[in-house]
Order: structure tokens, then C-alpha cells, then sequence
């Protein structure tokens, strides 16, 4: 997923050299650190690379709900997307203007809904029918029309980890394909809901763009289908999904924003002044972050060396919810090597961020980097063991 190397070669170079080391050690951990030059960098790409085909883009607001991040990506001029009423709230409160809200989520709460209708939101994600009956009662009850759009269960195979997989017809989320015909049916006796359009979301983390090509066919087919049955959409909102690469954060900290979007662009049938939205998340923040934690104890067992950190799950849960994989650093020292489990002091086994990890000699308070924790970190972390949540601290506060 490298992408336009021109885009790239300026942080390869910066990346290096990224941490103020001696100003962390000032400071307490764990702590969560924000690179906002990579940041912006990646939003100028994310909209140039959009621009070039007239989509409008919306920020995946749980993928980092930080205050200072939402603000800079509000400033940028993207949309929000939001799966709740707290993150609709957010949305507001970092300056997403409410016609640049839309609203997605399989149990949207009546409070919720009447947050969406107050700030005039752009579109309601519907999800079922019974949601649609609800929704159309409560904009009624405001003398308000809504505007909707469908989310359809495409029945795509994302080719991603099996909890984050949306678009298949056994998930939870959206209205399969062939319950649709009853939604049209009931439509004529809505009169406060107005249906614009329709909405997918596959799945996160994908990086084999044959899913969105097989999600571009399924939307030509169910369009040229909707059409002849006199039915046209005004937009259609293709998600987000697009993955960053967690192995080689230093090499590829931006993801191949145009290979992306000019999959679209090259294989859906795109009628003449519809639009195209897009909803991403971790590819816009998941690489300007780090996790950075300190040594408690380097312990040695018989045939294993474990560093125990001072952060843990309830700081960055991927790595025991999706076995997921954040690389490492050791960025107290650079000389020697040995290998070690890098775990966490919370009073579960799956607080382990990662096994045999070669890296440079780690001793008691060295700081540890974990990377590329930009997306779903923060926005995932808990007290659990009554720990405190982690502070926040960015490259251009610091």
C-alpha cells in the first residue's frame, strides 16, 4: 500500500527522529502522543485525492474522538460520521456543522434521534424497519422531515478480522439486499422521512482492494435494479474500511489514498449529479499515533524474558480483542538486542501486546513506543483495575 511515492517521500525522511524523548521523561506515563504534522499531511491528501473526483469525505469519529484531533480535522473541512449521540455531541462541540453530520448505528436511542433532528444532520443511516417507523414518528412529532438513507448488508467479503467485518447478511448492521422492497413499499406513508439514498459499510482494516471493487459491482447491480423500478438515489455513501499498514508505520505512515478512491472513480456507475461520500477513520489517524509507556520490571523466567510496561489493555485493547498486531520500539536505547514478551500489569493473560519481539536492550524505565495507535486506541480505553485513563499530548502543544 505504498502509494504516490511523492506523497510519501517527505515523512519517510521526517519520520525519523519523531519523539522528543527527553521531553517525554518529563512527563507521566502511559500517555498517548500526536504527531499533528502527519496528521494535516495526511487530511491534504485524503481531500486532494477526493477532490480529484468530486466525493465529499466524513471523519469516522470512533475511530479517535480526542477534542484536539476532531478540531483539526473539522478546520480541514471534512464531514463527520458518527454512531451516536455522544459522537454527535463531539461533532458539534470541535465545529462539524450539523449538515456535514451523518448518522449511522443498529440501536439509535430516541435521545439520540433527537439530537440528529435538533441539528438539522445531513442523513440518518436506517438500519431496519422498525428504525424507520420510529424515526418518521419522531421527526413528525417536530414538524420536522428527515433525511435518510438506507445502509444495505451488500454481502461482501471484507477480508478482514471477523469482528470487524459489517457487510455480510449475518451481521448485525444494515437491511439485507432482499428485505429492501418492503422498505420502498411502506415509504409512500412516510411523510417525514425523505429517502436520498443508500449506504454501505463492509467491514475495517481492509487492505485488499478487491473488496471495494467487488462493492462498487454490488452497487451497480442494486441501482440499475432500483431504477427500473423508478427509484433513483441522489447520493450513495460507500463507507470507509481502508487500512494503514501497522508493520512499517515509519515507511508507510500515509495509506494509498488514491489507489482508493480511483477504484470507485474507474468501476461505479456513477449517474450525473449524484454524489459520492466516503467515511474514514483509522486511515486518517491511526498513524500519528503512539502509545508511549514505561518499563516497570524486565522479568526473567526460565526460558522467557517478559518487560512489563506500565500501560496495558485498558489503554490499547486491538492486540487482545483482535489479536491484532502495533509494532514496537524501544526508544530509550539504541544498542543491543535480546528478545522479550511485552505485556502489561493488568491481572488478565491476554493483557500481552505482543510475543518474542527482538528488540534493543530494554532496561527498568526505558520508554516503550507503540505504534500506529492513532485509531481505535483512545477512543477504546477503559479503567479497568480502577486505572486511571492515559493523558494526551500533541507534537504541536509539546
Amino acid at each position: 500500500m505504498q502509494g504516490n511515492n511523492k506523497n510519501h517521500k517527505k515523512y519517510i525522511i521526517m519520520i525519523k527522529g519523531i519523539f522528543p524523548v527527553d521531553r517525554f521523561k518529563e512527563l507521566s506515563t502511559p500517555f498517548y502522543y500526536y504527531d499533528v504534522d502527519l496528521l494535516q499531511e495526511t487530511l491534504s491528501i485524503v481531500l486532494s485525492e477526493s477532490d480529484k473526483y468530486g466525493y465529499h469525505c466524513h471523519y469516522a469519529i470512533k475511530a479517535n474522538a480526542n477534542p484536539h484531533i476532531l478540531r483539526i480535522i473539522a478546520a480541514s473541512g471534512l464531514g463527520a460520521d458518527c454512531v451516536s449521540g455522544g459522537e454527535i455531541q463531539a461533532a458539534l462541540d470541535a465545529g462539524f456543522p450539523g449538515s456535514k453530520i451523518v448518522f449511522a448505528g443498529v440501536g439509535k436511542a430516541d435521545w439520540e434521534i433527537n439530537l440528529g433532528l435538533d441539528n438539522d444532520i445531513a442523513c440518518f443511516n436506517v438500519e431496519s424497519s422498525a428504525e424507520l417507523h420510529v424515526l418518521n414518528e419522531m421527526a413528525e412529532a417536530k414538524g420536522k422531515t428527515a433525511t435518510i438513507a438506507f445502509r444495505v448488508n451488500p454481502n461482501v467479503d471484507a477480508h478482514t478480522h471477523q469482528k470487524i467485518t459489517t457487510g455480510m447478511s449475518e451481521n448485525k448492521f444494515g437491511i439485507n439486499i432482499s428485505m429492501l422492497p418492503e422498505l420502498f413499499k411502506a415509504l409512500p406513508r412516510m411523510e417525514n422521512v425523505c429517502l436520498t439514498g443508500i449506504h454501505f459499510h463492509i467491514g475495517s482494516q481492509i487492505t485488499d482492494m478487491s473488496a471495494f471493487k467487488a462493492l462498487s459491482i454490488c452497487f451497480n447491480k442494486l441501482q440499475d435494479e432500483l431504477e427500473a423500478k423508478g427509484i433513483t438515489l441522489q447520493h450513495v455513501n460507500f463507507g470507509g474500511g481502508l487500512g494503514i499498514d501497522y508493520y512499517h508505520p515509519n515507511h508507510i505512515p500515509i495509506p494509498d489514498f488514491e489507489s482508493y478512491f480511483a477504484v470507485f472513480h474507474k468501476l461505479i456507475n456513477r449517474r450525473s449529479e449524484q454524489q459520492v461520500h466516503f467515511e474514514l477513520g483509522r486511515s486518517i489517524v491511526g498513524q500519528c499515533g503512539t502509545l508511549i509507556s514505561k518499563v516497570l520490571y524486565v522479568k526473567e523466567g526460565e526460558v522467557k524474558k517478559y518487560a512489563i510496561l506500565d500501560a496495558g489493555f485498558s489503554d490499547l485493547i486491538r492486540p487482545a480483542m483482535y489479536d491484532a498486531y502495533h509494532r514496537i520500539e524501544n526508544i530509550s536505547n539504541d544498542e543491543g538486542d535480546d528478545v522479550y514478551d511485552i505485556v502489561g500489569p493488568i491481572c488478565e493473560s491476554s493483557d500481552v501486546f505482543d510475543k518474542d519481539v527482538k528488540l534493543n536492550t530494554i532496561r527498568r524505565n526505558d520508554l516503550i513506543a507503540i505504534r500506529s495507535a492513532g485509531g481505535y486506541c483512545e477512543s477504546m480505553a477503559s479503567q479497568y483495575n480502577c486505572r486511571p485513563l492515559p493523558k494526551s499530548y500533541f507534537s504541536d502543544t509539546i
